[in-house]
């Protein structure tokens, strides 16, 4: 009878144990954003979590807006690291936020293992239709005969789309007054309700505006034109040689096992390599692009590089949270 009952608790706490590991192995993946949801960044987000789910890897996007990425990338790295849990990362969380704020809750290389990187597209500026300048020429000038008369919006003071304009604004000499939002959308909102005159951009965000002539593309930070504005002239065709690329990424809490790395690594290259995903993609103005965790941390390293000196040299002001 004992025995009966040593061998019946034994079942039980083996039973508890499997209904606990199914329903870890169900958990789905959280794919954090640092911006808030309608904005390019979370239109490419959904779209990848999406194809994840039909593939077998239920993914959701939760949106954490806030302080050029700071409240997702804390968040982020404060969560177990079994792989239930990916930041989609850019420029602003792995480099720039160490020159633009005073501290940083989270470390940009100890707290985060990388991923892969899952696309780019290049910095643009958006302007108002009815803007006294169609162009980045032509802004110039105005900008020059009008100081500090344009208000320029960006997704937050440390992400590439408002550091660009900004060293952009250096090299031709120009001042506009910043105003940063929590995320794309919420600053292309306060363009088309006229309360900015400019935005520094992805083409993802603005694209069914620009089509719908509520906005126009002044200038593109690229070797060439853009496929979705054939119209809109480069930086470089209007004279000012400045190339600037968005580019983003999926990273893990630092210490996520390399075998689940490489297991979310696969699944998410597979993805990129889809034709279907890819003419999705492209649709939004984004171009899909993978690659291996070492060769992510390598290109971040090149970044930081490229733009943490520029950035320093600008000289300003840290910000607090």
């Amino acid at each position: 009878m004992q025995t009966r009952r040593r061998l019946g608790g034994f079942l039980l706490g083996l039973g508890l144990v499997l209904a606990v590991g199914t329903a870890q192995a169900q958990q789905p993946i959280r794919i954090v954003v640092p911006f808030a949801a309608g904005g390019g960044t979370d239109q490419y987000a959904r779209l990848l979590a999406a194809d994840l789910t039909k593939r077998g890897m239920q993914t959701i996007v939760e949106n954490k807006p806030g302080a050029s990425g700071i409240v997702a990338a804390d968040n982020v790295a404060r969560s177990k690291p079994d792989g239930t849990t990916l930041l989609m990362s850019s420029l602003s969380i792995l480099a720039s936020n160490t020159v633009m704020y005073e501290k940083l809750p989270y470390d940009p290389v100890k707290s985060f293992t990388p991923v892969t990187q899952i696309a780019y597209q290049p910095t643009i500026v958006v302007g108002r239709p009815d803007l006294p300048y169609k162009n980045i020429k032509e802004m110039v000038a105005y900008a020059k005969a009008h100081p500090d008369k344009i208000n320029r919006g960006s997704p937050g003071a440390s992400i590439l789309t408002n550091l660009a304009p900004m060293a952009f604004e250096s090299m031709a000499g120009i001042r506009t007054t910043h105003i940063p939002f929590n995320g794309d959308s919420p600053g292309l909102q306060a363009l088309l309700g006229s309360q900015i005159d400019i935005q520094g951009t992805s083409i993802t965000g603005p694209l069914q505006h620009v089509k719908a002539g509520k906005m126009r593309v002044l200038g593109v930070m690229d070797t060439k034109r853009l496929p979705q504005v054939p119209d809109a002239p480069t930086f470089k065709e209007q004279g000012y040689d400045i190339e600037a690329l968005l580019w983003y990424a999926l990273s893990a809490p630092a210490g996520t096992p390399k075998d689940v790395v490489d297991k979310l690594n696969h699944a998410v290259n597979q993805v990129l390599a889809d034709p279907d995903f890819v003419t999705r993609a492209q649709a939004i103005g984004m171009e899909p692009r993978g690659g291996t965790p070492e060769a992510l941390a390598a290109y971040v390293k090149s970044e930081t590089e490229r733009w943490i000196p520029l950035l320093q040299r600008l000289d300003l002001p840290k910000q607090a949270q």
